[in-house]
């Protein structure tokens, strides 16, 4: 019996934990494991490694992903460059499919956010047999209620807070911290009250620079000359548009936001007069040894889906319901989750003072 894996989508810390879980609870059962290198780019090129208990050995503590990954290789609008020289973009899941079968891969195990997970889910209607594990640092995938990687993130953005508390006292100054989320508010949410923010702005409750002023000069009567702002790259600018980086032609979320950040302290600055300086965390956030939350969560997800896998249960997606790891169908696991903007969260944040600038 063989099986294979991939990591697909953005990287983030737990991955190989779950690349480790996983081939281990297969080799117990006799299985025959492979990666395959860079997402399904490796599977269109047949370019995987064999798994065995050597290769998975001391990968619980290492961030990223021994097989590689990406989040532009989509099979149903891949890249290949034609006899003109130029780049065309085909359908090229029948090979993949194809590939898997010459290769006697009796299931794949496909580890990554709603963009992998989603090619997945169609490959499965194709034919396909695939057990999916959610990855996200984004924490935006409603059918389970806490993705892998987000806790570090999360904790990597708040030592950040802490950093930038100690120069923003002393330099009597408003410190901005662009943090990472796309079109949810986890990130900034989270680490905005772990690190003690006094805004957070994030996409899911308009803002107005009026109100935030209102917060820094509140806290200046108050006799505390400095504010910290934290805020989520997908938050709208006042009146509703996103701040785009770039697009990248080819890509599954071609959209790279970022430069909010940027556009709040402008307008901080422009309308109280006060110094102020943006910190863009960025990829940052993706990088490091995944804290024990992580750990141990990414260790349940890959025990559960080598399970599925050796249980013939195509089509499905490992999930943290409560305390206990569940089995959903990949055809209604791909909902987005956003913050509440009514949520218990956002009440404790209001209820100690943060301002959502609303």
């Amino acid at each position: 019996m063989r099986m294979g894996i991939l990591t697909g989508g953005g990287d983030c810390p737990g991955l190989n934990a779950v690349i480790r879980a996983a081939t281990k609870t297969l080799l117990s059962q006799g299985v025959e494991v492979w990666g395959f290198k860079d997402g399904y780019r490796g599977i269109y090129l047949r370019d995987c490694q064999p798994l065995d208990r050597k290769a998975v050995s001391g990968l619980l503590h290492l961030g990223g992903t021994i097989l590689g990954s990406n989040n532009r290789d989509n099979p149903f609008h891949f890249p290949v460059l034609a006899a003109s020289g130029e780049i065309e973009y085909r359908d090229i899941s029948a090979t993949l499919l194809e590939n898997l079968n010459s290769l006697q891969m009796q299931c794949l195990i496909a580890i990554g956010g709603d963009g992998t997970l989603s090619i997945a889910n169609e490959l499965c209607s194709r034919g396909g047999s695939i057990v999916g594990v959610p990855k996200t640092i984004d924490n935006d995938l409603a059918a389970t209620d806490q993705t892998f990687g987000f806790v570090t993130a999360v904790h990597t953005a708040t030592e950040a807070l802490d950093k930038l508390h100690t120069t923003a006292e002393s330099h009597h100054r408003v410190m901005i911290l662009e943090v990472m989320g796309r079109y949810a508010g986890w990130i900034a949410l989270w680490c905005g009250m772990a690190g003690g923010a006094d805004v957070i702005l994030i996409p899911e409750i308009p803002w107005q620079i009026d109100r935030v002023v209102e917060k820094i000069r509140g806290r200046q009567r108050e006799g505390k000359p400095f504010s910290i702002i934290v805020v989520a790259e997908g938050a709208p600018a006042p009146g509703g548009k996103q701040v785009v980086r770039e697009q990248i032609v080819g890509s599954g979320d071609p959209l790279r936001l970022g430069g909010i950040g940027e556009v709040v302290r402008i307008l901080v600055e422009k309308e109280t007069g006060m110094e102020s300086r943006v910190t863009v965390l960025g990829h940052i956030q993706r990088g490091g040894s995944p804290l024990t939350t992580d750990r141990i969560l990414a260790t349940r997800f890959g025990v559960a889906a080598a399970e599925l896998a050796l249980e013939g249960r195509s089509g499905y997606m490992v999930a943290l319901k409560g305390t206990q790891i569940v089995a959903i169908s990949l055809k209604d696991a791909l909902k987005p989750s956003n913050v509440h903007p009514d949520g218990q969260l956002v009440h404790a944040a209001r209820a100690v003072g943060i301002s959502f600038g609303d």
